[in-house]
């Protein structure tokens, strides 16, 4: 996961709305972004940026620790013109809501799975990045047949990290994520629960792996071993580190629609 950086300070939508209405930007007027939804999932209000045709094939597009749905613009840009994209705000990133307390990689599995069955999006393709491809592959697993297509871009696998990850320090200034999401992700990458790298041949949904290369801080030989594990899944390689879909979008976006998308 790329190490936290001080993002544009956007808060949380306002509390108050109504749910499928647009959300409230911090200054309290109504968001300029048509684009921008909201629904509740286990009582946390979640933000997502919808384009595409409305009956085409569903993407849902999911961004890793620090980052929020904006990430994926380019991306989303060129899958819209023959697919209808979700871009999700997990909890406390972007747009969505915040809940201390409630961080975890088993918190964002299931949060992907109330989001996906709280729009009707049962069978839906999802690409997801880093530690949100993390919370993705562990959804798959758990429930196989709520993900049609699984698109991996550097995930962590969950072996115990030696030496431990050290405890992070906050940067500086407002940030667009909640900052207790960094020490609740690390400690869980620090001592994973033993299950997390089991029953992984329970995935059933087309996987595509795709790898940054030797600059990525990803361990690249871990990819290679979570690719054997998911009976039928791609490993591919596109040198552009940690994250390949915004050093290499064409690149990045040649592959997936190879993949079938």
């Amino acid at each position: 996961m790329p190490t936290p950086t001080t993002h544009d300070g956007t808060e949380p939508a306002d509390r108050t709305q109504g749910e499928g209405e647009p959300p409230v930007c911090p200054a309290g007027g109504p968001m300029r972004d048509p684009a921008v939804r909201t629904v509740a999932v286990d009582g946390i209000r979640l933000a997502h940026r919808v384009t595409g045709p409305e009956d085409a094939p569903p993407v849902v597009l999911v961004h890793g620790r620090g980052e929020n749905s904006t990430t994926w613009a380019e991306v989303a840009a060129d899958l819209a013109a023959d697919h209808r994209v979700y871009a999700l705000d997990l909890r406390g990133h972007g747009l969505s809501d915040r809940r201390p307390g409630g961080y975890g990689f088993d918190a964002f599995r299931d949060e992907i799975g109330g989001f996906l069955k709280a729009l009707g999006l049962t069978g839906a393709t999802v690409v997801a990045h880093s530690m949100g491809a993390a919370a993705a592959y562990l959804l798959a697993r758990d429930e196989p047949g709520l993900v049609g297509r699984l698109v991996l871009e550097e995930p962590p696998v969950f072996f115990p990290l030696d030496p431990p990850r050290p405890a992070a320090e906050r940067p500086e200034g407002p940030l667009g994520f909640d900052w207790e999401i960094v020490p609740a992700t690390d400690a869980q990458l620090n001592d994973p629960d033993p299950d997390w790298c089991d029953r992984l041949a329970s995935i059933t949904a087309p996987t595509l792996i795709l790898a940054g290369g030797l600059t990525s801080h990803v361990p690249q030989d871990r990819l290679s071993w979570l690719a054997d594990r998911i009976p039928g899944a791609r490993l591919v390689t596109i040198d552009a580190g940690h994250l390949v879909h915004i050093a290499r979008p064409d690149e990045f976006l040649s592959v997936v629609r190879e993949f079938g998308l």
